[in-house]
């Protein structure tokens, strides 16, 4: 999948990935991360998400990636916040008090350019990748957060109905990315109201990713 399809999306405001509420299982699972306030929570493939202004009014600092700057834009715009804006590299650095968000292939972000990451929230990054990009997306989240603990949504769906984006993975996908490197846990899986995109019935997963002790 190309960059050039997610930058059309924004283009165009054809966002329906994007949610207008926090999402619900990062408000019911969020703590299952056993964070700190003030510890940073990175974001990758984040778009303008609301979840970053709930993270941010929880105490928690907040760390993204994302391909489209037209998104970042108007994360701040909608946050209020006027951002101080640099490059790094090949990517272009968002930063204000609490939060750094990363614009550009996230591919290109490295460990040393993120930093510190105390936890994950993976909704859309994972879902929104083609089989083949996914394994390489998930051995680099890995390698620049030093394997932080996660929250992963996924969906499950048959595909065969509906394409992706975003994509279904079922659980031993999740396995086989993961397991290496973590102990993974299934926190919930409802049924997703409404099915998804309206158009097939899909279960709407959250996975709990720790460090092994």
């Amino acid at each position: 999948m190309e960059a050039s399809f997610w930058h059309n999306k924004w283009e165009i405001n054809q966002i329906g990935f994007h949610q207008d509420e926090t999402n619900h299982l990062l408000i019911k699972h969020f703590g299952q991360l056993g964070l700190n306030k003030g510890d940073r929570i990175f974001i990758p493939l984040c778009g303008k998400t609301v979840d970053i202004a709930w993270l941010l009014s929880e105490g928690y600092q907040v760390a993204g990636a994302e391909l489209s700057e037209i998104a970042i834009k108007q994360l701040f715009e909608e946050l209020d916040i006027t951002p101080e804006i640099s490059e790094v590299g090949s990517l272009i650095h968002y930063h204000a008090e609490n939060i750094d968000i990363y614009v550009g292939d996230i591919f290109n972000l490295s460990a040393e350019i993120l930093g510190q990451v105390d936890g994950i929230f993976d909704r859309a990054a994972l879902v929104a990748l083609p089989t083949e990009m996914r394994r390489r997306y998930s051995s680099h989240l890995v390698n620049i957060t030093e394997n932080a603990s996660q929250l992963l949504i996924c969906f499950e769906y048959d595909q065969s109905v509906m394409k992706g984006p975003p994509f279904s993975i079922m659980s031993v996908e999740v396995q086989q990315h993961y397991v290496a490197y973590y102990k993974l846990r299934l926190l919930d899986a409802p049924n997703l109201e409404g099915g998804l995109k309206g158009r097939v019935e899909a279960i709407e997963a959250i996975w709990l990713l720790q460090k092994p002790s």
